[in-house]
């Protein structure tokens, strides 16, 4: 039977860590798109591109971002009292 280990640092994040982690990220984008809405008042000619387009952009990749799954290297988590199959010992 093969025994499989767990230490707490192979667990997920909870869930308020998560949640936190995410809005962290959006609130960072979104600081980002108001600088951008700003300098489209003061930047002329092409270069008023660059701040326009972040600033129609980033709401979409904000969202994006702060929705995806965070990937890692996490080990699979056994609920507690999972049933563990024993192999026949004759």
């Amino acid at each position: 039977m093969k025994s499989t280990s767990h230490t707490i640092t192979s667990l997920p994040p909870s869930p308020d860590q998560e949640r936190r982690r995410r809005m962290l990220e959006y609130s960072i984008m979104m600081g980002i798109r108001v600088l951008c809405v700003l300098a489209c008042i003061w930047v002329r000619g092409w270069w008023l591109l660059i701040p326009a387009l972040g600033a129609i952009f980033l709401p979409y990749f904000a969202v994006v971002v702060a929705n995806a799954a965070q990937s890692g290297a996490r080990g699979q988590v056994e609920r507690p009292g999972a049933l563990v199959r024993r192999e026949d010992r004759r």
